[in-house]
């Protein structure tokens, strides 16, 4: 098998360092817990799966060349993300009223008093398939990620083999590059758990990553 590995492994690396919805998704869901933020990197790394199997059979090809389908899976990636916002945001707010009203009836713990009961973690299950779910969807909903398996890809095969098997290994080594990268932005994130027990800064992360959310899908929406 002969591919431009090392040309393919930069390109690879710098599309990971730029934070994008699956970099912001994974980071928001391991500082809530470890286990959420590596289910959404195993999500994330699964929806790069299904564009890497939808171009080997062609359906990636018809959407990227169908204006309508390719707007279609756009808008749909674009009002994921908006509700994703909504609902940090929403949840955020949530918590500081239920916050304020626990200061109000029992004189009010300070900023270390860690996180509200709302705030605290769900089931291990509950939490594996919410992260898993939200990396899934970003990434699958993202026509970028198809369009990069039809586009990029090829520009790395090389004679003397099969492009479809070539388009392949290359693709595999994207997906795995890709668990390394996020399970080391897991372990990075997950120090900022004990900042974000306070619940005031929890408060203002939860806004920051809501609204960027919200900002991130306006924008695939508005991208021409």
């Amino acid at each position: 098998m002969s591919v431009d590995l090392v040309g393919f492994l930069g390109v690879v690396l710098v599309a990971y360092v730029v934070p994008g919805p699956d970099f912001l998704v994974v980071l928001r869901s391991a500082t809530e817990h470890p286990a959420k933020g590596r289910a959404a990197a195993l999500g994330a790394q699964t929806g790069l799966c299904v564009h890497m199997l939808a171009a080997a059979v062609g359906l990636s090809l018809i959407a990227a060349r169908s204006p309508v389908v390719y707007d279609a899976i756009k808008l749909l990636g674009a009002a994921y993300l908006v509700h994703l916002g909504i609902r940090a945001v929403l949840a955020a707010r949530r918590a500081a009223r239920e916050r304020r009203a626990g200061q109000d009836t029992t004189g009010g713990p300070g900023d270390d008093a860690g996180p509200p009961a709302s705030a605290a973690v769900g089931p291990a299950r509950g939490r594996w398939r919410s992260g898993f779910t939200q990396g899934l969807l970003t990434n699958v909903l993202n026509p970028k990620a198809a369009l990069f398996f039809l586009s990029i890809l090829p520009q790395f095969v090389q004679g003397g083999g099969s492009p479809t098997r070539q388009i392949f290994f290359l693709g595999v080594l994207d997906v795995l590059i890709g668990v390394a990268y996020w399970f080391v932005l897991v372990a990075v994130a997950v120090r900022l758990r004990t900042l974000l027990a306070r619940p005031k800064i929890r408060h203002r992360w939860e806004l920051t990553t809501g609204w960027l959310f919200i900002a991130i899908g306006i924008g695939v929406a508005a991208a021409s």
